[in-house]
């Protein structure tokens, strides 16, 4: 089905071609650009186009593709690095050089690969939507194929297939291949949704010991420019307790692109020992992009995510950041002339948000599996403003809040976690978890935020009377928290120090608290603090 371009607003074309609905994907141009239909009336319809629309003219030829704006499901997808359509950067290269071209539609997968293919069922199966009917190794993953549709197999293939080999046949002659299509605005179906129980092991410090993340759970992560949101969630990525990592960068800058990949392809999972990019999925959405793909890449990204997910694997979201999304969006709803809400951005800013935020959590699979899909999404507030629009639509439906504090940055503290403003309220679930494997967890949490919390409010009094002019037992507190901040809650990223497992933690958290109560003991016996903080200082060293 064939129309033309009537006008041009920007990264949005009004087209007329009949029979299209709201969420299409369509060709535009003489160069087949890539579009989704975002608004219909009056038998015109607008289409938002994800790719550089410059040079395109009023009257070129508009096809539709016959559906959704989808992504491509199945193996091969781990260690892959694609762009906010899911094209493959790689292939990409080689097609065009170092500058994309336009009207590129690559097919994501490495058919010439071939899998080993082991059947789940037998024929004569009646499958379900989102049901497996077999596996591949992928990597160390079993990757579980899982059939898109209902139907009765009539048959099954088994031994080495390549993709684009059916790997099974229903009843009615359709073939079920290794792969399949899904439209990445449609959540993908589970039979429910389960409560998070299990702590997100992240090796950092901050988060795992006072403000813990647990699996299926969502956090928020904003901070100013140089904070360190991209440097801390690359650490989350490369060292946290789950099965899969998914990464987009969306608008991020290309120099930040390019060296979190440099560094991934050469860095180690310390679980596996094995190559980091085995088990992680990068979409890169540059800010030289067209804004709009920023736009879809998140929705890309996540419908990747959710697939492995219902594997009943732990997967981790990542995404840095929703403000450059939501700047996006605000850049379409202009072009579209809608009404504009708070700071300009669209009215439906928050619903849009926490519709692609609830696609996270702990869920029962088709499969009766267990998986969880983990959110950490970075925010940049500008001029670090954390009443600012998308801040506070991301804080009505995060589960924790990992503030990043320009003045901490400024003192080379990373990460620059403020301790007194951020927040999680998985807390407690953490907690009954922790205590569980180290008895003593609980009540060295408890002492560490309460010494932290009295010297926020004892460096307001040292400011006025100097250290000199508190008293022994406030100095010793004092200088407790310093050792806390500097020695504990602070981790260089580029040291063995950046991974601390539980273990770890607790055993430093321990001789912290421990050397504090002896010399807490000491002055209440009666001897003076200097003597004390001497015959500490030699004793370690």
């Amino acid at each position: 089905m064939n129309g033309k371009v009537t006008s041009i607003s920007g990264a949005t074309v009004c087209v007329d071609l009949p029979d299209l609905k709201i969420g299409d994907r369509v060709f535009v141009g003489i160069n087949r650009l890539t579009g989704e239909v975002v608004r219909l009336e009056g038998g015109i319809a607008t289409v938002q186009v994800f790719e550089d629309n410059r040079g395109l003219g009023i009257g070129e030829p508009v096809k539709s593709a016959q559906g959704p704006l989808t992504v491509q499901l199945g193996p091969g997808l781990l260690g892959g690095v694609f762009d906010g359509l899911q094209r493959p950067l790689d292939k990409l290269q080689e097609i065009s050089g170092d500058f994309i071209s336009t009207g590129q539609d690559l097919f994501p997968l490495d058919c010439s690969r071939r899998w080993e293919f082991n059947p789940a069922c037998a024929t004569g199966d009646v499958l379900e939507p989102g049901e497996a009917f077999g596996k591949v190794q992928e990597g160390h993953i079993d990757h579980l194929l899982l059939s898109p549709q209902s139907g009765r197999l009539a048959q099954l293939h088994t031994g080495s297939l390549q993709l684009e080999q059916p790997a099974a046949q229903f009843e009615d002659g359709q073939p079920l291949f290794g792969w399949h299509s899904w439209p990445v605005r449609k959540a993908r179906p589970v039979r429910r949704k389960l409560p998070p129980a299990t702590p997100l092991v992240t090796g950092q410090r901050c988060l795992d010991f006072l403000f813990p993340m647990l699996k299926g759970g969502v956090s928020i992560v904003p901070g100013g420019f140089g904070t360190g949101k991209t440097v801390l969630e690359q650490t989350i990525a490369k060292f946290a307790d789950v099965d899969v990592v998914v990464y987009v960068g969306c608008g991020e800058r290309g120099n930040e692109m390019a060296g979190l990949l440099d560094e991934f392809y050469e860095l180690q999972d310390p679980r596996s020992d094995r190559p980091l990019m085995e088990r992680t999925i990068i979409v890169a959405n540059t800010s030289n992009m067209p804004v709009a793909a920023r736009e879809s890449s998140i929705f890309t990204a996540v419908s990747m995510a959710e697939y492995y997910r219902d594997m009943g694997l732990d997967v981790l979201f990542l995404a840095d950041s929703l403000s450059r999304w939501a700047e996006a969006l605000r850049e379409i709803s202009a072009a579209l002339e809608e009404m504009p809400g708070e700071d300009g951005y669209p009215t439906y800013l928050g619903s849009r948000l926490s519709g692609f935020i609830e696609r996270a959590g702990v869920v029962e699979t088709v499969t009766g599996a267990r998986g969880s899909l983990s959110m950490i999404l970075a925010v940049s507030p500008p001029g670090a403003d954390f009443a600012e629009p998308v801040t506070q639509a991301c804080l009505r439906v995060a589960g924790a809040l990992y503030l990043l504090d320009t003045q901490l940055a400024h003192r080379r503290h990373f990460p620059a976690i403020n301790w007194t403003q951020s927040y999680s309220l998985y807390s407690d679930t953490a907690l009954a978890h922790f205590t569980e494997q180290h008895k003593e967890w609980a009540r060295l949490q408890g002492r560490c935020r309460d010494i932290l919390q009295r010297e926020e409010a004892l460096r307001e009094i040292a400011e006025v009377v100097g250290m000199e002019g508190l008293q022994d037992a406030d100095r010793l507190l004092m200088r407790t928290a310093e050792k806390i901040r500097l020695d504990f809650l602070c981790q260089n990223s580029f040291t063995d120090d950046a991974y601390a497992p539980p273990q770890s933690t607790l055993e430093q958290i321990t001789a912290l608290i421990a050397e504090h109560e002896r010399l807490k003991t000491g002055l209440e016996e009666g001897s003076l603090l200097d003597d004390l903080l001497k015959e500490a200082d030699d004793a370690s060293g």
